[in-house]
């Protein structure tokens, strides 16, 4: 498989990592253990990924893992194509832990809530994690491929 640039200077500089390849836009993605995601998060702020663009987390197969995707974007003043890189970083389902990366990129934030209320990953370090779509008192999480839907729905009031 085709390594970036970003992966060979990360094995330059003895950063564990996986290469993923490249997506259908020409995005380099890499894969990143949880334990490492902290330093690398710090890392590739310095080398310039000053915007994280979105982030989101999937449930990659029913007793599978779980995966938190960062996608970051190296913005320079007077750069018309920025350049981009995503990350994926995977906790299994029995303890799914990943480190915040909230203190780096504040604009995680909801972010991270929302993967944690629809995923249950848990991100260390989040100054609120809690639900923020869900009611506090839900069970479960919904976006989780052995999600069983309740047979009941509570109404709330619409004023």
């Amino acid at each position: 498989m085709q390594q970036g640039w970003l992966s060979n200077w990360l094995v330059k500089h003895e950063v564990v990592h996986r290469s993923l390849g490249f997506d259908h836009r020409g995005i380099e993605t890499l894969q990143i253990k949880a334990e490492d995601w902290d330093s690398i998060a710090v890392i590739l702020y310095v080398y310039g990924y000053n915007y994280l663009r979105s982030q989101c987390a999937y449930d990659v197969a029913p007793g599978g893992s779980l995966a938190s995707v960062y996608h970051l974007t190296r913005i320079q003043y007077g750069i018309d194509n920025p350049e981009e890189v995503c990350i994926k970083v995977f906790a299994q389902k029995d303890n799914p832990r990943i480190p915040s990366v909230f203190w780096i990129w504040r604009s995680s934030d909801f972010q991270e809530r929302e993967s944690f209320d629809m995923v249950g990953i848990s991100y260390d370090n989040h100054p609120r994690l809690k639900r923020i779509l869900m009611p506090e008192s839900w069970i479960g999480w919904p976006l989780r491929k052995d999600y069983i839907t309740p047979n009941f729905y509570e109404i709330q009031d619409a004023h």
